[in-house]
Parts: structure tokens; sequence; C-alpha cells
């Protein structure tokens, strides 16, 4: 497997970066802007927004004193695609689709 689809997996893994990417769907958005609605730190955040920048989900710049994070959805069209290849399962059977991802990633 590509590493840099464990990457992204691994990514994914957690709501917290899920739902950064969702808010992300919509525009770039500064660092401050995407911490607001968690109750977390913003240094939390950052560590969120590290795993999603080596996954490759995200980009951050700095403009001025403000540090920005856009949507890279090139990562996910790769992940998309892998996901693709496993078309032959159930669409309602995600339980035994979940197992077999379990027992791939532990390989």
């Amino acid at each position: 497997m590509d590493p840099r689809l464990d990457l992204v997996f691994a990514a994914l893994a957690d709501p917290t970066r899920r739902a950064i990417l969702t808010m992300l769907l919509e525009d770039d958005m500064a660092v401050t802007d995407v911490a607001e609605p968690f109750a977390i730190s913003l240094a939390g955040v950052s560590k969120h927004l590290a795993i999603l920048t080596r996954a490759g989900l995200i980009s951050q710049e700095k403009r001025g004193r403000v540090k920005w994070c856009k949507l890279e959805p090139e990562a996910l069209r790769d992940a998309s695609t892998w996901m693709q290849a496993f078309g032959q399962f159930d669409a309602l059977d995600l339980d035994a689709f979940e197992r077999f991802l379990e027992t791939e990633l532990r390989a």
C-alpha cells in the first residue's frame, strides 16, 4: 500500500480532523477561525492541522501575521480511487467493509 494513503486514512480517522476538512470545503480559513468551534486549545487544533498537512490534505501559508489553511483535494482523490476498487462490497454492508479495512491496516 502507498504510504501516503496510510497518512491520509490516519488523518481521516479523527472526527475533529474530518470536521476541519468539512469547514475548509467552503473556503480557505485562518487558523484561529478553524479553532473557534472546537472546545480544545489553539495548540490542540494546531496539532490536528499539522497531521492534515503532513497527509497532504491541507496546506498552510502565512499571509501577513495570519496563518491560513487551504483544502488540498488531490490526497482525497487518491484515497477515493483506492476505495473504488472495493466496489464489489454491498453498500449496506459497511460492517464487512470496516472489518476488511481493519484487517488490511493491521497487516
